[in-house]
């Protein structure tokens, strides 16, 4: 994958431009119940063979995640690669136990999801709107029976927590209490949130189908 190379080429820049810094003594220890510690481990002493093995097993959740936040595939690579250069910048002061890896990772890059719909709705108060033609297109059959968009569509009509939760829960496939973590909320925060989410995406992909029923 060619993003997956730039990426690891990042890391091997990222350590050619900075000196080697010894990890502090707690980071020798192996961690229990963090499966990415030896691996990060291993990065943070310039390890490049690390650095690849640790963007093959991450970068694929990553462009999940920012993907079903954005909508975008070029801001989700985008994102991937942001988060990346903060994690060969952080490795090398990591402190295990601290936090489980993963779930920084998901919060790194869910910050960066955030500034990327904060800048659009800003270019969107900027900018004004294009004039639309409210007619039937060529191709409105072809995209009412796409159910994979029409779910896109619905998930991106959500409020952003609502939709960082279901995204968390239900695509990245995290349990309650490890998505709260990311989140910042507790569980029963979350599932407040979750709730909602469903309530919301059932009702928009109901009135989608009552809407291509009744064409």
């Amino acid at each position: 994958m060619a993003l997956q190379g730039r990426v690891a080429h990042d890391a091997a820049a990222a350590w050619r431009r900075r000196r080697r810094i010894a990890r502090p003594p707690q980071q020798a220890r192996s961690g229990l119940g963090d499966p990415d510690e030896e691996l990060l481990s291993r990065v943070a002493s310039g390890d490049p063979a690390a650095a690849r093995a640790l963007v093959a097993r991450k970068l694929p959740r990553l462009l999940s995640l920012a993907g079903r936040m954005l909508g975008h595939g070029g801001d989700a690579e985008d994102v991937a690669q942001d988060a990346f250069l903060r994690v060969w910048k952080q490795a090398p002061k990591w402190k295990p136990g601290a936090a489980r890896f993963d779930t920084w990772l998901h919060r790194v890059a869910l910050n960066l999801c955030y500034d990327r719909l904060r800048r659009r709705r800003e270019l969107a108060y900027a900018e004004p709107p294009d004039q639309v033609d409210e007619g039937p297109g060529p191709d409105r059959g072809l995209q009412a029976l796409d159910t994979g968009r029409r779910v896109t569509q619905a998930l991106q009509a959500l409020p952003d927590r609502q939709r960082e939760a279901v995204v968390l829960c239900h695509y990245q496939e995290l349990g309650n209490i490890e998505a709260a973590a990311v989140m910042g909320v507790t569980v029963e925060a979350l599932e407040s949130l979750l709730g909602r989410g469903r309530r919301a995406l059932r009702a928009a992909l109901m009135d989608l189908k009552e809407g291509r029923d009744d064409s």
